[in-house]
């Protein structure tokens, strides 16, 4: 198998939600089954970036929002075996107690530091004793297990700071390699990929049927109240944004995911399916496109940190999937770089203020951006390498943007974590 199909299938996962409540859910239900016994706290340490993206994030099954219910959740009735969509089967009952440890001020989370790295240490007190499971680096990664105050489990990591010293597998290829792969690897071996459109279409549809979106239908009746219409963009707005709507209020779907959230992998594929629909390509290129899209989100997101003070799920994830619809229109490598220009002339630097219903409004801005980057750079139009934070080649041009969101908004994060200390305090 080829070092970037591995890539892509490891990268690949399902997340019902949004990946952080998820993970902070997945989190205190592995520490409760250390335990086991009736649930009597949980305390969060988060950092800044998870902290964020779960500030007012719609939990699946559930009417509520937010790290501390996503928690309590997790710790009363999600099971870990699930992983990201332990979420999955929360009972009205477990809702109820979920409910009544976070009003009587049980359930605690703090900010452990401003990062970009994923950083989750939940901590479960039962009446049969209390356990610790800390996750880092990835939403399911866990590096140590502490049951009543002794370590159970450990996994070695290089020290903080060091993490990032050897070069990701993805930085060893230029923008003409990732192009090469997708054109000549095997047919068979990615068309494991189509499992995203499955996955992805279905929280589509949910998000259209559902009563609580408020985007979705509006995106509907602009497509002139058809899922597919002769107009390529609107409809890829439509399926992109009705689907991180119905995922960011948490309706009971799960996205598949890339780089860890679920948002990234929406906008990384409906947009293509709409033009596969639109244009009639063939499911092939479709499936080849795609592992485009991906590859060039991971290659950015590698540089940019996971949890970020930018919004990777337009940047990158939208990045990706407008070269993916380049390549798809014919556009070769020279082409390619014009789209990326363009994408990180316009709006690298769009913050993100967490998983929210703005991530729909994200969304839309970054489909907007997409099909106009592909527009100008297919008749030649493109910001020239010169400008501002493009460089002399693609892949530098990417390490750019990746390099504005860490380190170059960390004092971004700050203000936008102060911003939602001074929210929380007034709700």
């Amino acid at each position: 198998m080829e070092q970037l199909t591995k890539l892509i299938r490891e990268d690949m996962k399902p997340a019902l939600g949004v990946t952080e409540p998820g993970a902070i859910a997945f989190a205190a239900a592995t520490a409760k089954a250390q335990v086991g016994g009736e649930v009597t706290g949980v305390s969060l340490r988060l950092n800044s970036g998870m902290y964020k993206n779960a500030f007012t994030c719609g939990i699946p099954g559930s009417s509520r929002l937010g790290n501390l219910y996503a928690a309590a959740l997790g710790a009363v009735g999600a099971d870990p075996e699930k992983g990201l969509e332990c979420l999955g089967g929360i009972t009205p009952e477990q809702e109820r107690e979920a409910e009544a440890l976070v009003k009587a001020g049980k359930v605690r989370a703090e900010v452990s530091r401003v990062s970009s790295r994923i950083e989750i240490e939940a901590e479960v007190s039962t009446r049969q004793g209390t356990a610790a499971v800390v996750i880092r680096d990835s939403h399911t990664h866990i590096v140590e297990i502490r049951v009543n105050g002794a370590v159970t489990y450990r996994q070695e990591e290089a020290p903080a700071g060091e993490e990032e010293r050897e070069a990701p597998l993805i930085h060893q290829y230029t923008l003409g390699q990732l192009v090469e792969y997708i054109e000549t690897v095997p047919f068979s071996e990615i068309e494991f990929i189509e499992e995203a459109y499955r996955v992805n279409l279905a929280l589509f549809e949910e998000g259209l049927g559902s009563s609580r979106t408020t985007f979705a239908p509006l995106l509907l009746q602009e497509n002139g109240g058809e899922r597919f219409s002769a107009d390529e963009e609107r409809t890829a707005s439509l399926l992109c944004n009705a689907a991180i709507e119905a995922r960011v209020i948490g309706l009971d779907r799960p996205a598949m995911s890339i780089t860890g959230s679920g948002a990234h992998g929406i906008i990384a594929t409906l947009p293509l399916y709409a033009a596969y629909r639109v244009r009639g390509y063939s499911r092939e290129r479709l499936l080849r496109a795609t592992a485009l899209s991906y590859l060039v989100c991971i290659y950015i997101k590698e540089y940019s940190g996971r949890l970020s003070a930018f919004c990777g799920c337009a940047i990158a994830a939208g990045t990706g999937m407008a070269v993916a619809l380049a390549w798809l229109r014919g556009g070769r490598v020279p082409e390619l770089a014009g789209v990326i220009r363009n994408m990180a002339s316009s709006i690298t630097g769009m913050i993100c203020d967490g998983g929210n219903q703005g991530c729909t409004m994200k969304g839309i801005a970054a489909v907007s951006a997409a099909y106009a980057s592909v527009r100008l750079a297919m008749a030649g139009v493109s910001v020239q390498a010169v400008h501002g934070i493009n460089g002399r080649t693609p892949e530098e041009t990417m390490a750019f943007m990746g390099r504005i969101a860490s380190p170059g908004m960390e004092g971004t994060e700050t203000t936008i974590m102060e911003i939602l200390g001074e929210k929380g305090r007034g709700m």
